[in-house]
């Protein structure tokens, strides 16, 4: 699987030697809280990142995935309970809103969720007086992911037959989004991690704000990056992708918008007016649905704290066939 593009040598495996995955992205890890987190950057309008500052942004990184680990840790019966509440329906003149419903979970992803959507989507698109889609989350959350936590009860239960269909149930409706004929919204205000870019990316529109917190963060828990980011993170500029997904760095929303994660951006301050003009549009067609974003978005950049100011010392470390090559070019 690549997460990179590989110029050169298309359709070679970035990482056709490795047997111990776990192993080498916890030495990636190890290496980037270590090393990688201590080198100065100076390049024109750029301050200089010292050690300490950027060893607590990785350890908020990590504080805040073991916060959203916790969240998505509920009992058996409380992932059965309201189903119908877990995504709810706004329905407006010409389209229909699926909001992600488990603000205490971080409106993380269970099996019977990608089932409500999955439904909803298909009878949604086969429905004429339905011109668009609108997705959103509940609470400070668009969507944290995939409840990882849960599946991991269920095969220390030896449930593993239930862990397939999560999978299946929700890769699934990452497909339906991305293949869906009619024009999709997503609304990224809040953590959006993991399946929570699955649901999105794929999409036609993702609007992304000031709370917008993306990062594909997989691999800190021994996983890699899926839910089609071997797609989107390959197109990201540079090397980006790789960085992305070896470290689990988190991007804002002015770096979403700038490496084309996201298609707009806006202030949250001003979804209220964005949701109430795409509750007034009667149309199907994608660029009239644009130039209502336009209309409302903004333009801006990263600011100098952002990865993308130092993306040629980025490719330079993280364009390597492995992972070992990678860490020899990041000491």
């Amino acid at each position: 699987m690549s997460y990179g593009r590989n110029k050169e040598k298309k359709g070679k495996k970035i990482f056709p030697e490795l047997e111990n995955w776990v192993y080498v992205t916890r030495r990636v890890h190890r290496f980037y809280t270590r090393q990688w987190l201590q080198v100065e950057f100076r390049k024109k309008k750029m301050q200089r990142f010292k050690a300490a500052s950027l060893v607590r942004n990785g350890l908020h990184s990590c504080r805040l995935l073991s916060h959203c680990r916790g969240l998505c840790s509920l009992p058996d019966h409380a992932l059965n309970d309201d189903l119908d509440h877990q995504v709810l329906v706004e329905g407006k003149a010409w389209s229909r809103t699926a909001i992600l419903n488990r603000p205490s979970a971080l409106n993380a992803l269970t099996t019977a969720m990608g089932a409500r959507l999955q439904k909803l989507y298909k009878s949604w698109e086969d429905n004429p007086d339905i011109g668009f889609i609108v997705m959103k989350g509940s609470g400070k959350a668009f969507c944290a992911g995939g409840d990882v936590v849960y599946l991991y009860h269920m095969i220390n239960k030896g449930k593993i037959e239930e862990c397939k269909q999560f999978f299946s149930t929700l890769y699934a409706f990452m497909y339906m989004v991305g293949t869906c004929l009619k024009p999709h919204v997503a609304i990224l205000n809040g953590i959006t991690m993991g399946g929570g870019a699955g649901v999105s990316i794929p999409g036609t529109f993702r609007i992304a704000t000031d709370k917008t917190v993306f990062a594909t963060p997989e691999t800190i828990i021994g996983f890699h990056p899926d839910a089609g980011a071997s797609f989107y993170l390959s197109h990201l500029p540079g090397h980006l992708g790789e960085f992305v997904a070896l470290t689990g760095e988190r991007l804002n929303g002015l770096d979403m918008i700038a490496s084309g994660l996201a298609t707009h951006y806006l202030h949250s301050s001003r979804l209220p007016l964005i949701e109430e003009e795409l509750g007034k549009i009667v149309t199907d067609d994608p660029s009239v649905i644009e130039a209502s974003l336009d209309k409302y978005g903004e333009l801006v950049y990263p600011d100098e704290t952002s990865v993308l100011h130092r993306i040629e010392l980025v490719d330079k470390c993280f364009s390597h066939d492995t992972v070992e090559e990678i860490i020899d070019a990041l000491e």
